[in-house]
């Protein structure tokens, strides 16, 4: 049975991810990997230094390359082992994960990515038959040759576009380019929903992950590109390490939420503050995602909803993703993940809220209340047309005309409120 797992970065292994017959992991960076002049720490939360760290020290970071809820214990089901059994589950899934790392058991090395080394394309029957099985089997657990790993609740499925826009799994050690995304099943129209939050926040000069409404046998699909992936001249993807908030800041994925543990907004503006490389600019960023979530009425911004990306030596917020309107859905809570200007719901956000929010993220009063006037302004300017533009793509005017709806709602109510 495996016990130690290699953590890779690109080609090089970072450390070492082990399990002692207690179940208790631990990890330790290789030396050989903190002798070299480029050797940077997986997570914030795991500095470089050469003595191991405990499960506590570093559970949360690995445990949090891994789906969530549902998800995990579907998994854990289609493998026959336990939820709670992390390593077992990395060993099975960890291939192909969030940021440049990929974990493979010791003494094995991934497969160097190459041009020659990739799957074939889906066709429409394959990849329509994939999608309609994912939630029975999420990230293909389980498959021959198939290990990938993305965090989050929802169904996903990391996949790889090729040059002539086809789909196809990775390959083992083939990074994945793009997240497929189905609808969420107990929801109408979260793929409009997703895909016009993102393209609005977009048309007003938001960083955002990049991403297309696609149907496969007239079923909706949204196709996200990975902002931790790099086109390289061999037609295939170089990773780029990122790791979200809570594995930043040492939280394990359950405390996601500010109310049960989780980070609030001035731990996100403190962490952001304290480890980006031009922090005033990502500060600034980091306003903007809060004030967008309340324009479009989404109150699950949680601390796994937000990421840093290391390009090099350079510490950025990373673009927006997981966008949605959750007031859409009455079934969904309308509490925020994380309160706003001190209050917990979206209706309650008033004139003195904003100076509460300015005393928790550092910002100056009268900037947040005019950025929040030239937000709302941007949003309403910019609704229809990106409404329209959904429309064309495939997208129902059914569940494209409430979110417009909102969106003017919104702004006008805001802009009253400043």
């Amino acid at each position: 049975m495996t016990t130690s797992l290699a953590v890779w970065w690109m080609e090089h292994v970072v450390g070492y991810l082990s399990v002692d017959q207690s179940g208790d992991l631990s990890f330790i960076y290789d030396g050989d990997w903190l002798d070299r002049a480029e050797a940077r720490p997986v997570s914030q939360s795991l500095p470089l230094r050469r003595e191991s760290f405990s499960r506590s020290e570093c559970r949360a970071f690995f445990e949090g390359l891994l789906p969530e809820e549902r998800q995990r214990e579907a998994i854990a089901q289609a493998l026959g082992i336990s939820e709670a059994n992390e390593f077992k589950l990395l060993a099975e899934l960890g291939g192909d994960v969030a940021g440049a790392i990929s974990l493979w058991p010791e003494g094995m090395a991934p497969p160097r990515p190459s041009s020659a080394h990739v799957s074939k394309p889906l066709d429409e029957d394959e990849l329509a038959t994939l999608i309609e099985n994912l939630p029975k089997r999420p990230m293909l657990a389980g498959q021959e040759g198939i290990r990938l790993s993305l965090a989050g609740a929802q169904g996903k499925l990391p996949v790889v576009l090729d040059k002539e826009g086809s789909l196809a799994l990775p390959a083992p050690g083939q990074p994945s380019t793009h997240i497929l995304k189905p609808p969420i099943d107990r929801f109408n129209g979260t793929t409009e929903n997703e895909a016009f939050c993102l393209s609005l926040a977009s048309a007003m000069g938001l960083s955002t992950a990049l991403a297309q409404l696609r149907y496969v046998r007239e079923k909706p699909y949204l196709l996200v590109e990975r902002y931790d992936r790099l086109e390289t001249s061999f037609d295939v993807s170089a990773r780029i390490h990122q790791e979200d908030f809570c594995q930043a800041l040492g939280l394990p994925s359950s405390k996601k939420y500010a109310g049960e543990g989780g980070p609030g907004l001035r731990d996100c503006f403190n962490l952001v503050r304290r480890v980006t490389t031009r922090p005033a600019a990502n500060v600034l960023r980091l306003l903007d995602a809060v004030i967008f979530n309340v324009l479009i009425g989404n109150c699950d911004a949680h601390g796994k909803n937000f990421s840093l990306l290391y390009r090099g030596f350079k510490t950025e917020l990373a673009p927006l993703y997981d966008l949605l309107s959750t007031i859409q859905y009455p079934d969904l809570s309308d509490r925020f993940a994380m309160r706003v200007g001190g209050e917990v719901r979206l209706e309650d956000i008033g004139k003195r809220s904003w100076t509460v929010l300015a005393e928790v993220t550092g910002i100056s009063e009268p900037f947040i209340r005019k950025r929040v006037q030239e937000l709302s302004a941007l949003a309403a300017q910019q609704n229809e047309a990106v409404a329209e533009g959904i429309l064309r793509d495939g997208g129902k005017e059914e569940y494209l005309a409430p979110l417009t709806i909102t969106i003017a709602h919104r702004t006008q109510s805001l802009s009253q409120r400043v």
